[in-house]
């Protein structure tokens, strides 16, 4: 860090993020520097190289767990022809209300063209080029890219905006056994990345057919929950079975002899958004706390000083600092001039995983301290140790992370066998699991009543266990047939 670095207005962060959340999530954004919301264009932020940083490797971890399964990476342009959008009805239909158009280029009229809200109507007019034969088939392409949706609800910097940045995977079978093998194969990308790795824990709950994506057969969403109770959607699956294929003609001559269409799937992790649910879940009171895993900075280095002795200090920080950093892990050193007790606060709150304190005494022990973001304790290490240490208790803290929100996820889902259960459920920040009558379309009367008068939805099924109803449906009383998941969202 340069010496130049300005001195904080104010260094302590003191928010309950349980009590306080809205206030906790805007303030901290403000504070830690991961957006600005002044942009000015209503609903467009600017997201700074705090979250930037993370947001790259969350890319990292989850495209090269795409590429391990025969993903190839693409770029397709940001702007999509009116009339490939208008190939599959349903699809233009769900999506018309969210697009914006470019109508001009300077003084020029041009046909109009929709910024992307998503790409299947993009891929697919090439995929119809692209593949012949069955020897063309598995194809699975994937591109990293920003889209645009004009959000009529409110919008939050991460959580909902105008723009947001995600991964979206578009790939064809030659038959619906091998997509429905996709569609698993994604929820287990979602645990192994998002789960696993980033401490996120969420449920792979099979939309009610009034909520799947538009243009699929059904749709299987991972939902996690907020401080504040309601669920984000999180990486998204679609089965689009051959709606699409038939829409732009994409056919392959199969191993009879015979041409066919194909059937695809489509898969999306918003990073942006997962990055919301990441400061949000393992945060604390006192700012942001990030997986040594994903972390900006994994060590931040504090030299502890007198006037006399600073630039001997300094010096053996800025040392350690290259010793460190050989290994392949993120540190660097405060040589600002705010007091120790500022910078410990500061980095505190940007979530830094680990803090090193160097003063005269670590130097001539060879012991130094490390302070552990996630539990706020100080250990005494020895040099010799230092790097070896380092990497076991950022595995630690990452595996701590993650216990504990999914020890937090496990108590927020609680079973409920009337409107009023899930109504006082609801408003205990919860997630109600009941009977439901159906998630076909004759038990959308029912999800409307809960959407009236509980201001909540239906979820879903979960798409990775059988769960077999308990009792009669909550709202109607007829015979139940699917357990579904009732929560606010945003």
């Amino acid at each position: 860090m340069d010496k130049k670095t300005e001195k904080s207005e104010k260094v302590t962060f003191n928010i309950s993020k349980d009590k306080e959340f809205s206030s906790w999530f805007s303030e901290i954004i403000k504070r830690a520097e991961l957006a600005d919301l002044r942009y000015n264009v209503k609903g467009f932020v600017v997201f700074r190289p705090w979250s930037v940083t993370v947001m790259e490797k969350m890319y990292d971890f989850f495209e090269k767990e795409l590429q391990a399964q025969g993903h190839l990476p693409c770029y397709f342009p940001a702007v999509i022809p009116e009339e490939n959008f208008e190939k599959e009805a349903e699809h233009v239909e769900g999506f018309e209300p969210e697009v914006f158009w470019v109508t001009g280029a300077g003084e020029n009229k041009i046909k109009r063209l929709a910024l992307r809200p998503t790409s299947e109507t993009a891929f697919y007019q090439l995929y119809s080029l692209w593949i012949r034969s069955w020897k063309d088939l598995p194809f699975r392409l994937y591109q990293r890219a920003n889209v645009w949706r004009y959000e009529t609800k409110a919008t939050r910097p991460f959580i909902r905006s105008r723009e947001f940045y995600w991964i979206e995977a578009h790939d064809c079978f030659s038959t619906r056994e091998e997509a429905e093998r996709q569609v698993k194969e994604d929820i287990e990308v979602t645990e192994r990345i998002m789960h696993q790795k980033f401490g996120i824990p969420f449920l792979p709950l099979k939309r009610p057919e009034w909520d799947k994506f538009k243009g699929a057969v059904y749709t299987i969403g991972s939902d996690s929950i907020m401080p504040d109770g309601k669920v984000i959607q999180q990486p998204s699956t679609h089965l689009l079975g051959q709606n699409f294929s038939k829409a732009f003609d994409i056919r392959f001559r199969d191993k009879d002899g015979k041409e066919k269409f194909v059937w695809q799937t489509c898969y999306g992790p918003c990073i942006s958004r997962i990055f919301a649910s990441l400061i949000a879940i393992h945060g604390d009171d006192n700012g942001l706390v990030f997986p040594f895993c994903l972390a900006p900075i994994q060590v931040i280095i504090v030299p502890i000083f007198k006037k006399s002795n600073k630039e001997k200090i300094e010096k053996e920080c800025i040392n350690l600092r290259n010793i460190i950093s050989e290994e392949n892990i993120s540190v660097d050193v405060d040589l600002s001039e705010n007091t120790p007790g500022e910078k410990f606060y500061f980095w505190e709150m940007k979530g830094v995983p680990l803090r090193l304190e160097i003063g005269e005494k670590e130097i001539n022990d060879k012991k130094f301290t490390l302070f552990i973001r996630d539990i706020r304790k100080k250990i005494k290490v020895e040099g010799k140790k230092l790097i070896s240490e380092i990497k076991k208790q950022g595995e630690e803290l990452d595996r701590r992370l993650k216990e504990n929100a999914d020890k937090n996820f496990k108590n927020s889902i609680v079973d409920a066998y009337s409107k009023k259960e899930i109504e006082e459920i609801l408003n205990k920040k919860k997630i109600a699991r009941c009977n439901f009558c159906s998630i076909s379309d004759e038990g959308e009367k029912c999800a409307e009543i809960i959407e009236k008068e509980l201001l909540a939805s239906i979820r879903g099924v979960r798409a990775d266990i059988d769960e077999k109803p308990f009792d009669k449906c909550v709202i109607c009383g007829k015979d139940a047939n699917f357990v579904v998941y009732i929560a606010k969202s945003y």
